[in-house]
């Protein structure tokens, strides 16, 4: 059976991730042991909350290096909303925060004019930029549930798998090789969200 594991570091809504693929089939482990995570077949790193408290957690925690050796060995790995926006370099989310730097780029702040409020919050259309394996299934133009005041901007514009419009275009998910990650929430996006907590499980 495969072995997914569910980072734990105090931030993030582990249970319903953890339902998530419940629902679909497959058993998945909330941990926070490095070695629990080197044993997995595939890894996820959900967040919900602050970007420079969550890498003070994964500091304290000691997951900072093992995250980046799950994603260096090839194993699928899953990251969902904050968990997207801490791969990359710098988050500027009350101060200026040093990410996990798997990924170029930065996480920013909306700046949108009324009547558009921040943070976005609801069901947004994904426009499919790159048809990753975990999108196998997924009509360009579904909608997906999110939650959140920031976005990620990537240097490499080609690993935009999803995009977004909310006041301006934004990066929905990112794809490159084993790394897919998503600003939405797969876990609270109903039968198309779980289809891809599926083809993720079944990669």
């Amino acid at each position: 059976m495969t072995k997914i594991a569910i980072i734990d570091y105090q931030m993030g809504n582990l249970r319903s991730v953890q339902k998530g693929f419940e629902k679909v089939g497959h058993r998945a482990t909330i941990t926070s042991d490095p070695k629990e995570l080197a044993a997995a077949d595939r890894v996820v790193l959900p967040g919900v909350g602050a970007f420079g408290d969550a890498m003070a957690e994964l500091q304290k925690r000691e997951l900072v290096q093992p995250i980046r050796d799950c994603i260096d060995s090839g194993k699928p790995f899953l990251g969902i909303c904050l968990g997207l926006q801490l791969l990359f370099d710098v988050g500027y989310e009350g101060g200026e925060f040093e990410g996990l730097g798997v990924l170029r780029g930065k996480c920013v702040r909306f700046e949108l004019r009324p009547p558009l409020k921040v943070p976005h919050m609801g069901w947004n259309r994904a426009g499919i930029k790159r048809r990753a394996p975990v999108l196998e299934g997924i009509g360009d133009g579904t909608f997906f549930y999110f939650v959140h005041s920031y976005y990620v901007v990537p240097e490499d514009k080609s690993i935009i798998a999803i995009e977004t419009d909310y006041g301006l275009p934004f990066c929905a998910a990112v794809w490159r090789e084993n790394l897919f990650a998503t600003q939405f929430h797969p876990e609270k996006s109903q039968a198309e969200g779980l289809n891809i907590l599926k083809n993720f499980a079944e990669l």
